[in-house]
């Protein structure tokens, strides 16, 4: 009997593993000290810390976001909500433009569920908390039910039917105390086609099966159908939806809270010539550049910081900040008028 998905996680061990999501959430997050004697470390000593620097700011700190905040209170409550419900369990849909930090949200939300429910139960590998997958584009039902085995490591043959799956998969489940379950692209689906709508009933007959909450997360869900029709009327009488949104810039209220994200960026940085406050000050321009969106915003920072550590200026300068090329998307926001005033911009020293 031919195996075409094995219980081996691939190498590179993606979140959609239960291994590399077990990595992911137990990852050490703690900042490098700044040594004061950086100067005069031999070329060995400071590549092996400069690269320790590197590898931190290639993964900064996750700024806690009002969406991320809501998103983490909601679930929580229906977590406990769900407790006792024998079917029709509440769920949360996260939905927004591309770019808005659904991902960042709904994967932080596992995260927090799950250092919970460790700190609950210190026992290592008695619980699997949290499923995360991401919707396979033209997913089919068993493509599905095969991303959920994937997760969890179960060998899947070929002559495995989506019932045999489906079946193998809400038992593992149901003994390893699973109550989280993330779908992410879930608008890889229309309930317009006949493959989406079945992918749909799957999802909900997981749902039924599973003693968790289900959260899902995709871009524009309203505009891409996933509310309309018989189907869309249940998921949307069953779902509690969240929208994000691009930070704005109009009210002082919004100006502050942008300058705080960016703040808080700021002190996370490992640079040894880098003045405190410079990047806070200069809100304005980043928001030029960013046009709000937290994405944007961090891959800026961060690429900059890099780059002060490659030229050894320790400091993030102008210069930096406007060698950094940013997404299409945050460019095409970001209008010539913008841009021309982000150029003269007064500069950072």
């Amino acid at each position: 009997m031919a195996v075409t998905d094995t219980a081996e996680p691939p190498p590179d061990e993606p979140l959609t593993t239960k291994e590399g999501w077990s990595d992911w959430v137990a990852r050490n997050r703690s900042a490098p000290e700044l040594r004061e004697d950086w100067p005069d470390l031999d070329l060995s000593q400071r590549a092996t810390y400069d690269d320790a620097r590197l590898d931190y700011h290639s993964d900064l700190i996750v700024v806690n976001t009002p969406t991320i905040q809501e998103v983490v209170k909601t679930v929580r409550r229906l977590l406990i909500l769900n407790r006792r419900q024998i079917s029709a369990r509440r769920g949360l849909i996260v939905t927004g433009a591309a770019g808005t930090g659904k991902t960042t949200a709904i994967t932080q939300l596992g995260r927090t569920h799950e250092l919970g429910v460790r700190l609950r139960n210190p026992v290592p590998g008695s619980r699997i908390p949290v499923l995360y997958i991401t919707l396979p584009p033209a997913a089919t039902p068993r493509m599905v039910a095969v991303e959920f085995a994937r997760f969890l490591g179960l060998p899947i043959t070929s002559r495995a039917n989506l019932t045999d799956v489906t079946d193998a998969v809400c038992g593992v489940l149901c003994d390893v105390g699973c109550d989280l379950v993330i779908v992410d692209e879930i608008h890889n689906i229309s309930l317009q086609t006949r493959s989406g709508a079945e992918v749909s009933d799957q999802l909900k007959y997981f749902s039924e099966r599973i003693r968790a909450t289900f959260v899902y997360a995709g871009i524009d869900l309203e505009h891409a159908g996933l509310f309309s029709g018989v189907r869309g009327s249940q998921i949307a009488s069953r779902f509690t939806s969240i929208t994000t949104y691009p930070f704005a810039y109009g009210t002082t209220s919004q100006r502050e809270q942008w300058r705080a994200v960016v703040a808080t960026l700021e002190q996370a940085l490992r640079l040894h010539r880098h003045k405190p406050g410079t990047l806070a000050r200069h809100g304005e321009y980043l928001y030029q550049r960013t046009g709000g969106m937290l994405g944007s915003l961090s891959h800026l920072i961060r690429g900059a910081a890099v780059d002060a550590i490659l030229d050894g200026t320790e400091k993030i300068t102008k210069a930096h900040l406007d060698a950094i090329a940013l997404d299409r998307a945050a460019q095409h926001r970001t209008r010539p008028a913008d841009r021309k005033d982000a150029k003269h911009h007064r500069g950072i020293a």
